[in-house]
C-alpha cells in the first residue's frame, strides 16, 4: 500500500513539474490536482497552499486554487489601500465564509458547500471577512484583482488574533466553530 502511494505522488509530481515547465491554452482542474494541492497543505506549517494559474505575482488578475485543511487560521481581514474585491468558488469540501463589523460582530455566515448549491462568495473591498474550514480537502478557486499585494497591517481585524499568536487564534477559532455549529 505504501509503495502505491508513493508511486502515485511521484506521477503526480511528474505531471504537475510537466505542466509547470508547459505553457497550455487550457489549464485543467481536476481531482488529480486538487489531491497533489492538498497533500501539500496537509504538510504545510500553516495548513493550506496555493496553486497560481497566474504567470506571475503582477498579473492583472490573479487566478489560484486555495486548498484549506480545518485547522488553517485565516485571521479575519479586508482589502483596502489597494482596494480589492475577493472571489471564491468552492470546488470541494465545505467551509464557512463569515463577514464582520467593524467590532468584531459576526454579520453573515454562509456554508459553502456544493453538495448544497452554494457555490462560492464575492467580497466587497474594505469588508471584514474570514473563512472557518469545515472539511478536509477543501479547496477553493479564487480570483483577485492583481498585482498581488499582501496585506498590511492595518487590513487585519484588531479584534481578533494575529495568526502568529497560535493559542489565541486556536481560542478564536473554536469561538467561531461554536457561533457556526448553533447557527446550523
Amino acid at each position: 500500500m505504501l509503495k502505491r502511494k508513493v508511486f502515485i505522488y511521484l506521477r503526480l509530481q511528474k505531471t504537475l513539474s510537466f505542466l509547470e515547465s508547459k505553457k497550455f491554452a487550457m489549464k485543467l482542474i481536476n481531482n488529480e490536482l486538487l489531491d497533489c494541492i492538498t497533500d501539500k497543505a496537509k504538510e504545510s506549517s500553516r495548513k493550506r497552499m496555493n496553486h497560481n494559474f497566474h504567470e506571475t505575482l503582477d498579473d492583472p488578475i490573479n487566478r489560484l486554487i486555495n486548498v484549506i485543511e480545518p485547522e488553517s487560521y485565516i485571521p479575519p481581514h479586508r482589502h483596502l489601500n489597494p482596494d480589492k474585491p475577493e472571489i471564491a468558488i468552492i470546488l470541494r469540501g465545505k467551509a464557512a465564509s463569515l463577514t464582520f463589523d467593524d467590532n468584531g460582530n459576526i454579520l453573515e455566515c454562509i456554508i459553502l458547500d456544493p453538495s448544497t448549491g452554494n457555490y462560492g462568495m464575492e467580497i466587497e473591498p474594505g469588508t471584514w471577512h474570514s473563512l472557518l474550514v469545515l472539511e478536509s480537502g477543501t479547496a477553493m478557486y479564487e480570483v483577485k484583482p492583481g498585482p498581488y499585494a499582501p496585506l498590511t497591517p492595518d487590513n487585519f481585524a484588531p479584534w481578533a488574533p494575529l495568526a502568529s499568536d497560535e493559542e489565541a487564534a486556536k481560542e478564536y477559532m473554536e469561538k467561531i466553530k461554536n457561533y457556526v455549529e448553533n447557527k446550523a
